[in-house]
């Protein structure tokens, strides 16, 4: 796990074991949350997958999403370990922050459970980010695939011909 997913995670619980105040830790929590987010979507997703993401919305009020990939050569270099462990904390944060949500509903702790969603929220957005943005890259590496065969495969066609 990064700093600032473990920087988030960390302050929740100890704030929550040695702090009084909800509002500082709600606002400290949610600022880290925000800080990790912003880091994960367009520091670490790029130096660690190549990846990168992000949503706009044009004058038709309609959601598109956009994404960038590095190029063949770049992802080649990219190491396989820290790929792995991008995706893990990926997922791990969301689940560390649903489990902290589940305690918030059994302690009945409505408030807490409002730091939790927020920060759950954001973890979520970015695993369903840079999933889309994998399949958006997976999509585009494939139909270059595909277009450089057919290209190799008709040129070749056409020296063939040419010979005859």
């Amino acid at each position: 796990m990064d700093l600032s997913q473990a920087s988030a995670l960390a302050f929740y619980i100890l704030s929550t074991l040695f702090a009084n105040s909800f509002v500082i830790i709600f606002v400290i929590t949610v600022v880290l949350a925000a800080l990790d987010f912003w880091v994960v979507k367009n520091v670490s997703g790029r130096i660690l997958v190549g990846l990168r993401w992000w949503n706009e919305i044009n004058e038709q009020g309609e959601s598109i999403w956009r994404f960038e990939c590095l190029d063949q050569e770049s992802l080649a270099r990219i190491n396989q370990k820290d790929s792995m462990l991008f995706w893990w904390t990926l997922y791990l944060n969301a689940v560390a922050w649903g489990i902290f949500g589940i305690f918030s509903m059994v302690r009945l702790e409505v408030d807490y459970l409002l730091v939790v969603a927020v920060c759950f929220s954001l973890a979520i957005a970015n695993i369903i980010g840079f999933t889309k943005c994998r399949k958006d890259a997976r999509n585009k590496i494939q139909a270059f695939a595909s277009r450089t065969i057919a290209s190799r495969f008709s040129s070749t066609l056409q020296s063939a011909f040419s010979l005859v």
